[in-house]
């Protein structure tokens, strides 16, 4: 089973949280903008944001700079 993860289907185990999603693939949760579903998610959220096959997340890493 996948989500769809910035326009590309990507493999996920459930039952599953935002926040689980994203640690497994090495996104520290508070280093990225995540919509879900077209919903934007706050950081807060992302634990308790439970995930189904064929959600779609847009996420953004925040990058700093100077």
């Amino acid at each position: 089973m996948s989500v769809i993860a910035n326009g590309e289907p990507v493999p996920a185990e459930f039952p599953c949280t935002l926040e689980e999603f994203l640690r497994q693939r090495g996104l520290p949760p508070r280093s990225v903008v995540v919509e879900h579903n077209g919903e934007a998610v706050a950081p807060s959220e992302f634990a308790e944001r439970p995930l189904r096959a064929g959600d779609r997340l847009e996420i953004v890493r925040i990058v700093a700079g100077g």
